[in-house]
C-alpha cells in the first residue's frame, strides 16, 4: 500500500478534519500523554467538554470498549489533578474505527459522550454530536482533497498555533512593574517621613482604619490606613511581598487592571476589618497584598496549563501558610486578609483575564462584585457597630 493511500484514507482524513475543527475553531490544545497509541487528546478548559478524544484504533467488541472507558476515566483523573480543575471534567470521545457490534446505547453519561464517526454522513444521524457540537458538520466541509487538503489543514493549524503562542508570550513577557514600585515607594515615604519628624503615632492615630471614625464620616481611612505601618519590620515584610506578587501580577494583567485590583482589595480588606474588629484600629498593606494573591489565584486558574505546578507548589501553599499564621499569631488582622483575598479575586473576575475571560464572565463578575460590595458595606457600617 502506498504511503499516500494510508495518509489519505477515510479514517485519517476524518481525524485531520476533526483536528482542524477543534484546534482552529474551538481553540483546543493537544495533550501530551505517554503510552497512549492511536489516540489524540485535546483540551480547552473554557468549553463545556473540556477534553476531546479522537480515537482511530480499532475497537471490535464490548469488552475492548469497556476497557477503553476504564482507561479514559483513569487518564481524566490525572488531567483533572494536573489542571487543578475544581469540578468534574467532561470528555467527548470520537471513535473513527469502532466495530458495528459495539453497543453505544448506554455509553453516554453525565460527564462523557461517545460518538461513532466513520464518515461525515454519520453526523446526520448522531443526535449527541449535533447537540454537543452543532456547527461540526458544517465545519468539516472542505473543497480541497488529497495533498491539497493535507496542506490546507496543517497550514491552518500551524498558523493558529503560532498565533496562540504569540498571545501567551505577550501575556507572560516580563514588563517593567512601574505601579508596583510606585506603591512600594509610597508605603516607604509614609513611614519614613513621620518617623523623621517624630509624628508616626499621630499619623497612625489620624489615618488608620478605625471603624467608629469611618462611620462618623472619615471615609478616607479605608485607604490611608492601608499605607501605614507600625514598624520597620512590618514595612519591609509588606514591601517585599508587594514586590514579589506585584511585579508578576502587573506584568500578567497590565498596569491599569493591577492598579484597580490593588485599591479595590485594600478597600475590601478595610471593610472586613471594620466588620470583625469592632473598635480596634488596623493598619498595613497586607489586605491589599492578599488581594493580589486572590487575583493571582484567579489568573493562575485560567492559565493553569502553564502555571499548574507553580500554583500547587508555591502560590497555594504560600496563601495557606499566611492565613494560618494570621489565625495563630497575635496582633494580625486576618479579617483584612480574608476581605482583601475575596475582593482581589472578585474584581479580577470582573476585569477579566486576557485571551481567557468571556464578555459574559466579566458581566457576571461585575454583578457579583457589586452585590458583595453592597453586602460588605452594610455589614461594616451597621453589623460592625
Amino acid at each position: 500500500m502506498k504511503h499516500d493511500d494510508v495518509l489519505f484514507d477515510d479514517k485519517n482524513v476524518m481525524a485531520m478534519k476533526l483536528l482542524h475543527y477543534f484546534i482552529t475553531e474551538k481553540n483546543y490544545n493537544p495533550i501530551i500523554l505517554q503510552g497512549v497509541e492511536d489516540e489524540i487528546w485535546l483540551e480547552n478548559l473554557q468549553e463545556e467538554y473540556q477534553v476531546v478524544r479522537i480515537v482511530s484504533g480499532y475497537i471490535h467488541n464490548d469488552e475492548q470498549f469497556d476497557f477503553d472507558k476504564f482507561k479514559t476515566k483513569r487518564i481524566m483523573k490525572k488531567i483533572k489533578r494536573k489542571t487543578l480543575s475544581l469540578f468534574n471534567m467532561n470528555v467527548a470521545s470520537f471513535f473513527l474505527n469502532l466495530g458495528e457490534n459495539v453497543n453505544l446505547k448506554d455509553a453516554n453519561t453525565k460527564n462523557s459522550i461517545c460518538i461513532r464517526l466513520k464518515e461525515e454522513s454519520d453526523l446526520n444521524r448522531n443526535e449527541t454530536a449535533k447537540k454537543a457540537f452543532p456547527d461540526l458538520k458544517k465545519k468539516l466541509k472542505f473543497t480541497e482533497k488529497g495533498t491539497e487538503l493535507f496542506m490546507k489543514i496543517t497550514g491552518d493549524i500551524s498558523k493558529h498555533n503560532q498565533e496562540d503562542a504569540r498571545k501567551v508570550e505577550k501575556v507572560f513577557k516580563s514588563k517593567f512593574p512601574m505601579i508596583t514600585y510606585i506603591l512600594i515607594a509610597f508605603n516607604i515615604i509614609l513611614y519614613v517621613t513621620p518617623v523623621i519628624f517624630g509624628e508616626l503615632n499621630n499619623v497612625i492615630l489620624d489615618f488608620c482604619v478605625h471603624g467608629p471614625s469611618i462611620r462618623y464620616g472619615q471615609y478616607y481611612r479605608l485607604l490611608t490606613g492601608t499605607f501605614l505601618h507600625t514598624g520597620l519590620m512590618h514595612l519591609l515584610l509588606n514591601c517585599y511581598s508587594l514586590y514579589v506578587l506585584g511585579s508578576q501580577l502587573e506584568s500578567f494583567l497590565g498596569k491599569a487592571k493591577f492598579t484597580v485590583i490593588y485599591f479595590v482589595s485594600a478597600i475590601f480588606g478595610s471593610l472586613f476589618s471594620m466588620t470583625f474588629n469592632g473598635d480596634t484600629a488596623s493598619i498595613g498593606a497586607s489586605g491589599a497584598i492578599f488581594g493580589l494573591m486572590g487575583a493571582l489565584l484567579y489568573f493562575g486558574y485560567h492559565y493553569r496549563v502553564y502555571l499548574g505546578n507553580v500554583m500547587k507548589s508555591q502560590i497555594i501553599p504560600l496563601l495557606v501558610i499566611n492565613l494560618v499564621m494570621g489565625f495563630v499569631a497575635s496582633g494580625v488582622d486576618n479579617a483584612a486578609h480574608i476581605g482583601g483575598l475575596i475582593g482581589g479575586a472578585l474584581i479580577t473576575l470582573s476585569l477579566g483575564v486576557k485571551n481567557k475571560s468571556s464578555w459574559f464572565e466579566e458581566i457576571n463578575g461585575w454583578i457579583i462584585t457589586l452585590i458583595f460590595l453592597a453586602f460588605t458595606v452594610y455589614m461594616a457600617f451597621f453589623y460592625g457597630v
